[in-house]
């Protein structure tokens, strides 16, 4: 359920942007940088480059994973 908040229309703006770029929806684009931002402030020793590109590969999902494959040692 969803509830209306107010934020600074310049955050809108920006939203709207990167929405549009990433094929969100600008309420999805927030939403995202929040768990982003809340990812990162519960895991400090991460970097947010790691934080961001892992809960871009959890909402992809299983369909667009590559799978792992191990170097060997020659």
């Amino acid at each position: 359920m969803g509830l209306p908040v107010r934020i600074d229309s310049d955050l809108y703006d920006q939203a709207k942007s990167h929405a549009h770029a990433e094929r969100r929806t600008i309420s999805g684009q927030i939403e995202f940088w929040a768990m982003i931002g809340k990812a990162a402030l519960d895991n400090p020793d991460l970097p947010i480059d790691f934080v961001r590109d892992l809960m871009i590969a959890k909402g992809e999902g299983k369909s667009l994973a590559t799978p792992f494959m191990p170097q060997s040692k020659h």
